[in-house]
């Protein structure tokens, strides 16, 4: 079974985001905040990280570049699924090492298809 950590600073988003990916095949795991990202990947080595950028106490872009620079998750994939939707934004997170950018509001549809590809290359 494939774990997903969804990490936003709203629980409504969380809850939005797991309703859409629960199935079967995932773990879906939640995280309040950059800080709590880190350290539920370093504990739970999810292979799929949907992080948010603006949160209380360290933001997801922060967050991702740590991920993605410690040996023991530099392997999860991210997907960044925000508000903020300019284009140095998206570099932003892309240049942190996320596999992909997501602006809210998203498609459930479009969102479910970037997991499916991102966990079937794995």
């Amino acid at each position: 079974m494939k774990k997903i950590l969804i990490v936003d600073d709203q629980l409504e988003v969380r809850e939005l985001v797991a309703v859409t990916l629960r199935s079967d095949a995932y773990q879906v795991l939640q995280a309040e905040n950059g800080k709590k990202a880190i350290e539920t990947a370093r504990k739970e080595k999810p292979d799929l990280i949907i992080m948010d950028v603006m949160m209380p106490e360290m933001d997801g872009i922060e967050a991702t570049r740590t991920i993605k620079s410690e040996d023991g998750t530099k392997d999860c994939k991210v997907v960044m699924l925000t508000a903020k939707g300019q284009k140095k934004d998206k570099e932003a997170g892309l240049d942190a090492g996320a596999e992909d950018y997501f602006i809210k509001p998203f498609s459930p549809l479009d969102l479910i298809r970037k997991v499916e590809e991102l966990l079937d290359e794995q």
